[in-house]
């Protein structure tokens, strides 16, 4: 039983994954693509390549498919016929001379190339006695520019829709795009500029996207319109695919400059900055001497129009080739990516207003991501070897799944060449180091705001050292490391990261990856950090948060150069309190200070075995436990 069920999936699989005949074209200009098409009506190819569906021709039509079939139904003996997966990519001009053109033109998918289509509201598809017949087998996008009659039952005169045996849309929408934000925005098919269209059809969810822009926008995140149906009743084992146009009584110039088409995965891109344009319409030189107009006045400002328009084409171009990025096969196997101009976008091009600070990896800026409005962070971190990268990105997509309430959680990664971005949530107040240590911030925390940040630190580790699938080490615990949320509450950034560069840097050899005054000694005889080397740095944290003082001083007194030291020597003369962050005046509880204190000792100690897990930190910051007031220090 089960293997009857299995085998007819095995079959289709099979048969998907061995089609001969999948078809991958780009057509970049259709100078050499003459031998592939077959073209009739008023359809030719001009001189520098553009293909031209009609002329301003009063009631004609044209055609231009892809010379031979292609597969479009798997239909094979064990399954039920199903639609091939397909993606186009065209760009498009429809030029009018005068006021009002037509009819508009359509991407087709019909069993024969030699359709015996009408001209005018018909674009050359069906006629009179075909129009709505199931027999037809004919799938198009309509990109109408006349709204016709009643029969026809269009919504406007400047309309996408998707047709179906029939010139009645099954669905259709004004012609528009969606911004990043959502916002519809309506333009003219007939505006006289090339126009983009993307046609995805996933055979397997059967969903149908469409979507349209002006060329100098990029491919919208959100589809004009997005159709779940299933065109396995639709199309023929073998279909041909094109374009069918015609016009009317009024009538205009319908220009595809550029195609590409796909079965079975994704339409290449275009290669915008090389596609032929469309001839400009003659000029009746009647008009001058009727108006008296002067025609080397209209031909100056011509040129400069087109200079102008010839500078931001050039521009766009070159902005958009600065902001290109070539995706590696294996990037596409890992989730939580961000696109590179969503990025760039987001930091208004890494402008240095932007900068948040520079980290132990490198720099880190603020961001509004696009399509969202969402703040988020995001690390750059450059100079990793090539060989790395791929290994550096699968590390940190594990890490992005880690989830804690004082962790600040990875959203995502981009890779740039060698260079890898990582997107974080915004901590709106930064980072504790500038509220300890910088004079604009320096004593505005209070003594129990410091306690609270300092117990969701511990949990933080703890869940990383103890609660998740496998044992995290952070590696840099630190108080630039801990970051405050809206509401002050601590959280832990970079965790996991240390180790991933160290790896990435030079996976053959051991590197310490840390900051100085936070390293436990024993780092420098193993090089390898484990749980109780995150504790040993949590512990100098615990000291720094209560005497509001860096743990390494320079300029400090030769007693007091060591944090550590000196809050060990007041401890032995019995004169604890007086390390306390003199700005905390006497607003602090003395017990939780005196907890703080001795407990930064005991973590900090030299001998790791001693030091204790951060499980018990916990207990210990929460009451459950008591640290004896003559604990044995081990230094």
């Amino acid at each position: 039983m089960a293997a009857s069920i299995v085998l007819p999936f095995l079959v289709l699989l099979l048969a998907s994954s061995s089609l001969s005949d999948n078809i991958d074209f780009t057509y970049n200009g259709f100078k050499s693509a003459a031998t592939n098409l077959s073209l009739d009506g008023y359809a030719h190819i001009t001189s520098n390549g553009v293909l031209q569906l009609t002329n301003d021709s009063y009631k004609v039509t044209g055609h231009a498919f892809f010379s031979s079939p292609i597969q479009m139904l798997l239909n094979t003996p064990s399954v039920t016929p199903a639609a091939i997966s397909f993606s186009t990519i065209f760009v498009f001009d429809i030029i009018t001379v005068g006021n009002g053109g037509g009819h508009g033109f359509a991407f087709a998918m019909a069993p024969t190339k030699t359709l015996n289509g009408s001209c005018c509201q018909y674009l050359g598809l069906l006629n009179t006695s075909s129009n709505g017949n199931s027999s037809n087998h004919v799938f198009a996008i309509e990109f109408d520019t006349v709204q016709g009659s009643d029969m026809f039952k269009d919504i406007d005169d400047n309309h996408v829709g998707v047709d179906i045996n029939s010139l009645v849309s099954n669905i259709s929408k004004p012609a528009s795009y969606y911004t990043d934000n959502f916002k519809m925005v309506d333009f003219e098919l007939e505006s006289g500029q090339p126009i983009q269209a993307w046609i995805d059809y996933d055979g397997i969810a059967k969903i149908l996207n469409v979507t349209i822009s002006p060329f100098y926008v990029d491919k919208p995140s959100r589809p004009l319109i997005s159709h779940a149906i299933d065109l396995s009743p639709i199309f023929k084992e073998y279909m041909y695919v094109g374009f069918s146009s015609s016009t009317g009584k009024l009538s205009s110039s319908h220009y595809i400059m550029g195609w590409s088409f796909r079965t079975n995965g994704m339409a290449r891109s275009l290669d915008l900055s090389h596609l032929p344009l469309p001839p400009q319409p003659a000029k009746s030189s009647s008009i001058s001497k009727a108006t008296g107009i002067n025609i080397g006045v209209i031909s100056s400002l011509v040129t400069l129009l087109l200079v102008a328009f010839a500078f931001s084409v050039s521009w766009y171009l070159w902005r958009r080739a600065k902001l290109a990025e070539t995706l590696e096969d294996w990037e596409i196997d890992y989730p939580h990516r961000f696109p590179y101009r969503d990025l760039y976008r987001a930091t208004k091009g890494f402008k240095e207003t932007e900068l948040l600070g520079s980290g132990t990896f490198g720099l880190v800026y603020k961001g509004i991501l696009p399509r969202t409005g969402e703040e988020v962070a995001v690390k750059k971190i450059s100079n990793n070897s090539r060989q790395a990268v791929r290994e550096f990105v699968a590390e940190v997509v594990c890490l992005a799944r880690i989830r804690h309430r004082n962790l600040v959680p990875l959203q995502g990664w981009c890779k740039r060449k060698e260079d890898i971005l990582l997107v974080s949530e915004f901590m709106p107040n930064g980072s504790l180091d500038t509220f300890l240590f910088e004079s604009e911030r320096c004593g505005l925390l209070s003594w129990d705001q410091r306690f609270k940040i300092l117990k969701g630190v511990a949990m933080g580790l703890a869940y990383l050292h103890e609660e998740w699938e496998q044992v995290v080490v952070h590696r840099d615990i630190k108080s630039s490391n801990v970051l405050l949320d809206a509401e002050m509450n601590g959280r832990l950034s970079d965790f996991g990261l240390a180790g991933v560069y160290e790896r990435a840097k030079n996976p053959s050899t051991t590197i310490i990856v840390g900051t100085l005054a936070y390293i436990a000694p024993e780092l420098s005889r193993t090089g390898k950090s484990m749980p109780s080397s995150d504790v040993f740095a949590y512990g100098i944290l615990l000291l720094e948060v209560a005497c509001g003082r860096r743990a390494i001083e320079s300029t400090s007194p030769t007693g007091k150069l060591l944090l550590m030291d000196w809050v060990r020597e007041c401890k032995t003369r019995g004169r604890l309190l007086e390390v306390v962050d003199p700005k905390l005046g006497q607003s602090y509880l003395r017990e939780e200070v005196e907890l703080v204190l001795k407990l930064g000792l005991v973590c900090s100690q030299s001998i790791p075995e001693v030091r204790p897990t951060m499980r018990q930190v916990i207990r210990y910051l929460n009451g459950d436990d008591s640290l004896a007031d003559d604990v044995a220090l081990v230094f």
